[in-house]
């Protein structure tokens, strides 16, 4: 992980910590996501493909539901990490894409059911998280 001096005076990015044996039972092992989240509820990739496997098939609350959990496990993990309420949480580090990948699906599953002040209040919070993550999600 390299570590880049913030010449802004705002807050370093937060860097969650990695789950290999979660993302070793998704990858090799093609574990289900729903039997991932079950086993370490925490991971919230797990809760983010839930959720798109939710929305894709045309369950929008469901969907909505997957990703608040996997969001607000990803907020309560930011914290451990460090994270004091704001600052970046860069797309590029593996472990923050299932918090930002909950978010994005919060914020469209929001949208769905007409939920406007979330759904802006979501994207928002996404882009200010992650530039990056924000332009790869809001399609």
């Amino acid at each position: 992980m390299t570590t880049h001096k913030n010449l802004l005076g705002g807050p370093e990015p937060t860097y969650l910590p990695e789950n290999e044996e979660a993302y070793r039972l998704l990858g090799e092992e093609s574990q289900p996501p729903a039997e991932v989240a079950a086993k370490y509820p925490t991971f919230s990739l797990a809760w983010a493909m839930l959720a798109d496997d939710a929305f894709e098939a045309g369950r929008v609350v469901e969907s909505y539901a997957y990703a608040r959990t996997g969001y607000h496990r990803g907020l309560d993990a930011l914290r451990r990490a460090g994270w004091k309420g704001h600052g970046p949480v860069p797309w590029d580090h593996r472990a923050n894409r299932g918090f930002l990948r909950c978010l994005a699906a919060l914020a469209r599953a929001a949208g769905e059911i007409d939920e406007k002040d979330e759904t802006e209040r979501c994207w928002q919070f996404l882009k200010d998280s992650s530039a990056e993550a924000y332009d790869e999600l809001k399609r």
